[in-house]
């Protein structure tokens, strides 16, 4: 027998000191960020040969250090203890501006550059501000088309999913998936209701929210959720947390969804029963659940399925995709989860595929479980949607060789 009393312990500190330069990277994020996504464009639009005159290169210098130090202030008052609304928003949208700017200052400065040199345009004044009005130009259009479908209502998303132990008695159950409505500082009422009204519409058996209702308390946003209420389902509305609860007293949001007529599913299930078949509709909490400390919520699987017939097909709400390896190992038949937003901004897309194993859409996991990820019916703080359209998804049920022909 080996003895492992000191390898182990060895290869724990190995373990901690191959994280810590990481660990100690990622604590300077904060600060390395902002100063990215406002110098770089200031260097790019301003100094690299354009020779603007005086005036108009020290003004848009000065706007660009206003922004660098402005948006963390104005994110600080408005998503830290003051909470302050006007001020999330003017931080938020700063944050917005300056990464669609950054990123478009990067990619675009150097192709035009690129292209301008193939195209006989040299070194000079010329080129370096045919670069500065191109990137400022198509950064505003990015801006405003972003805008405009961040606070639009959703278009539904209809997609037949076909599961291999749905008996014929579910085939057609309508499930209507909306998910990370995020109300917040942008009061988004009249939206909400709309979004809702949308919903009406798809005539579902099953609407599901996958999380992430809300950034502030249910007390605060509650007008906003209200019209929640009035969500339609022949069968059943379900409800599971996200991680964006655990930020804002996630019992409470809890309570108000049970209160607007939404069944919370924490860990546990319902059955959902047509034409003498039988689907279980489980959920659990968010995977962020137990961490926060909060007593009695943590993401449990198990018990989630408590007392569920093992050989009846079961639907899973879960809020993030990388649940999903949970959900797989347990032989979930399809999952249904938020979280990702679809990315939001481009090319913020990369970054959550790093985190997540699911961007959007319809993806199988192991044998037999399908996951649907959605890019979300709302927007996260930046009030901007940047080829990532926000959805209502309307998701048919097919059991075996019952999908529609093409």
């Amino acid at each position: 027998m080996t003895d492992t009393s000191e390898t182990q312990p060895a290869d724990r500190a190995a373990h901690t000191t191959q994280r810590s330069p990481l660990r100690r990277l990622m604590r300077y994020i904060p600060l390395i960020a902002p100063v990215l996504l406002w110098v770089v464009p200031c260097w790019v639009l301003l100094h690299t040969g354009q020779h603007w005159p005086l005036p108009v290169a020290l003004g848009g210098t000065a706007l660009f250090a206003l922004g660098l130090v402005g948006m963390p202030i104005a994110m600080t008052r408005g998503h830290g203890r003051r909470q302050e609304d006007r001020a999330a928003i003017v931080g938020d949208t700063l944050l917005g501006a300056s990464w669609v700017l950054f990123t478009w200052s990067v990619l675009l400065g150097l192709l035009l550059r690129l292209a301008l040199t193939a195209a006989g345009v040299g070194e000079g004044q010329d080129r370096a501000r045919i670069v500065t009005w191109v990137v400022l130009g198509v950064t505003a259009v990015l801006l405003a088309w972003g805008y405009a479908e961040a606070r639009r209502v959703p278009r539904v998303r209809r997609l037949d999913v076909e599961l291999p132990r749905l008996g014929a008695g579910l085939d057609g159950t309508r499930v209507a998936l909306i998910t990370d409505t995020h109300y917040g500082p942008l009061d988004r009422a009249r939206w909400s209701a709309k979004v809702c009204e949308t919903v009406n519409t798809l005539d579902a058996d099953l609407v599901c929210h996958t999380g992430d209702i809300a950034d502030g308390t249910a007390e605060r946003r509650r007008a906003q959720a209200a019209p929640l209420a009035t969500v339609r389902a022949s069968r059943a509305k379900v409800y599971v947390t996200g991680n964006h609860e655990y930020y804002s007293e996630a019992q409470g949001w809890v309570d108000l969804m049970d209160e607007l007529g939404w069944e919370p599913l924490r860990n546990r299930h319902l059955l959902l029963e047509r034409g003498g078949d039988t689907l279980v509709v489980a959920g659990v909490d968010d995977v962020t659940a137990e961490p926060s400390g909060l007593a009695g919520h943590r993401a449990h699987l198990a018990g989630a399925l408590d007392g569920a017939d093992p050989e009846l097909p079961v639907l899973l709400l879960a809020h993030q995709p990388k649940f999903i390896d949970r959900a797989a190992a347990d032989g979930i038949d399809l999952q249904l989860s938020g979280h990702t937003h679809g990315g939001q901004i481009w090319p913020f897309h990369y970054l959550v595929r790093i985190d997540q194993p699911a961007l959007a859409g319809l993806s199988r996991h192991g044998t037999r479980t399908l996951l649907y990820t959605s890019r979300g019916t709302g927007f996260w703080g930046p009030p901007f949607r940047v080829f990532a359209p926000s959805e209502i998804t309307l998701l048919v049920l097919r059991s075996p060789g019952r999908l529609p022909s093409p």
